[in-house]
């Protein structure tokens, strides 16, 4: 059948979830659908069976497709650790660690990996769909660019543009990428996709027919703001400082967004319990004093934010917190932070040093330049209770000799024992990703804090959201006419 790639005018404007929701619908439809993303900048990643990582929204649109991912789904990933440099994720596993100078002068060798990948997907695929990174906008970028136009140029992929309404100027933003990007890249926009309107589409119908009349490309619908989707996982941060959360809870749970905050799809579960306020505590802001749990979540450099932690005074509300005989659970980095010591002999995060934890679990860690990449199932081992998740991380932790009362706080099914809880019971640390997803799990975790959960699989939820979505989009947007320019690739 052929490829089609949606790009966008610009970043969150819902590349993401149009991708999940089309392979979805395509699916549905009975077709074999692959997603695939040639460069993601995330540090919200997935593990995929083989023991890759990939990004965990292209790991949603396997999903939708009704199959596992896999890391050619996402060849190239970039985890940024510092304002200026990322770890390149390569086929699953890490290739290096690089500035802009280095992604400019690797780009070549990268597109050979991305072109490797998509070709192996399109041979067992009746189409692919492509997501684009940013925008083909950034002409800036343009000079070996692999993500957008660089990409569907060496692939002879169609593209669809995205605008987002709901920003404001989205008439300009689609013209006005027209007029910036050279002639042959223009070229192999075919249509447009407006998405995020709120109000009556009867309104609009004039700027449609204009960007229609600019641009020389066709329309192919306009997506309403959808309520299904903050049920699915996110992949950029910046939906974190708006959380969808419950206003009459009668618990609040309460996670500092890290600089480098990773992985925090873990509280979406949390999120959508009608009796949790799932608060996002940004820098600036003291973590409240009502919370009834602290969790410290993952992230991309642990020395980093453990530093960052302190610079926003979190560790004293933290310290609070605990006097005041308040619950915390650290997941992954957090999970570290809750330690007695970091410590990166080999300079993974940058120099090599050693840092004070928050000295609240009695561990260790140290940095290691490999990876534990992995899914997992086991128990908790205070009331036995069953879970799933997956781990991915670069670092061992150790228990100090007597461990101070503490026990370990998992037990893996593969014989490993994972993270620690205090004497009292209120204090927890692991390196598992996804513990909420589990409906049982996540009511043990509440009841222990005085709340009921809503006991929904959030596997079940999401996979509902996604026919939802897919429903949808078979309303607002021109599908059939997607496969038309779908079928154009590779001609």
């Amino acid at each position: 059948m052929g490829a089609v790639m949606l790009q966008g005018t610009g970043s969150d404007v819902g590349k993401s979830v149009l991708v999940a929701g089309i392979c979805r619908l395509l699916t549905n439809r009975g077709m074999t659908v692959r997603p695939f993303k040639p460069q993601n900048m995330s540090n919200n990643a997935a593990v995929t069976p083989e023991g890759g990582e990939i990004g965990r929204a292209q790991a949603l649109q396997a999903l939708a497709c009704r199959m596992p991912p896999h890391v050619d789904m996402n060849p190239v990933l970039l985890k940024p650790q510092s304002d200026k440099s990322a770890q390149v994720i390569v086929h699953g596993k890490i290739h290096d660690t690089g500035d802009a100078s280095y992604f400019r002068d690797q780009k070549k060798q990268l597109l050979k990996a991305v072109l490797a990948s998509y070709h192996r997907l399109s041979e067992e695929a009746d189409i692919v769909i492509v997501e684009g990174a940013g925008s083909p906008a950034e002409i800036n970028l343009r000079a070996g660019d692999i993500a957008n136009m660089g990409f569907a140029r060496a692939a002879n992929v169609p593209v669809v543009l995205i605008g987002d309404i709901d920003r404001g100027g989205v008439i300009a933003s689609i013209v006005g990428t027209k007029a910036v990007i050279d002639s042959e890249d223009a070229a192999m926009i075919r249509g447009f996709l407006i998405n995020k309107f709120r109000g009556d589409v009867s309104l609009f119908e004039d700027g449609y027919d204009a960007i229609a009349d600019l641009t020389g490309w066709i329309g192919l619908g306009v997506i309403p703001w959808l309520p299904m989707i903050h049920k699915l996982p996110a992949e950029d941060a910046v939906v974190l400082q708006q959380p969808e959360t419950a206003t009459d809870a009668t618990i609040e749970i309460a996670v500092p967004m890290l600089s480098r905050i990773a992985n925090f799809d873990d509280f979406d579960p949390l999120g959508l319990e009608p009796q949790v306020r799932l608060h996002m505590v940004p820098p600036g802001e003291p973590i409240p004093a009502s919370a009834s749990l602290v969790i410290i979540p993952g992230t991309k450099a642990t020395i980093a934010d453990m530093r960052f932690l302190r610079a926003q005074g979190w560790d004293i509300d933290i310290a609070a917190h605990v006097r005041r005989g308040g619950h915390v659970l650290g997941i992954c980095g957090g999970y570290q932070m809750l330690g007695r010591t970091i410590a990166d002999p080999n300079g993974i995060e940058g120099a090599a040093e050693t840092i004070d934890g928050l000295a609240l679990l009695p561990v260790d860690t140290v940095l290691t330049p490999s990876k534990t990449l992995t899914n997992i199932a086991g128990k908790s081992i205070a009331d036995n209770q069953e879970f799933s998740g997956y781990e991915i991380h670069a670092g061992d932790t150790h228990v100090q000799k007597g461990g101070l009362g503490s026990i370990p706080m998992l037990q893996l099914n593969d014989g490993r024992e994972d993270g620690r809880v205090s004497s009292d019971g209120r204090i927890s640390g692991c390196y598992i990703h996804g513990l909420f997803d589990a409906a049982a799990q996540r009511q043990l975790w509440l009841a222990r804090l005085g709340a009921l959960s809503n006991g929904d699989e959030q596997g079940a939820i999401v996979d509902q959201a996604l026919d939802d979505l897919a429903a949808a989009l078979e309303e607002f947007v021109d599908i059939d006419r997607l496969l038309m320019i779908a079928g154009e690739a590779g001609c």
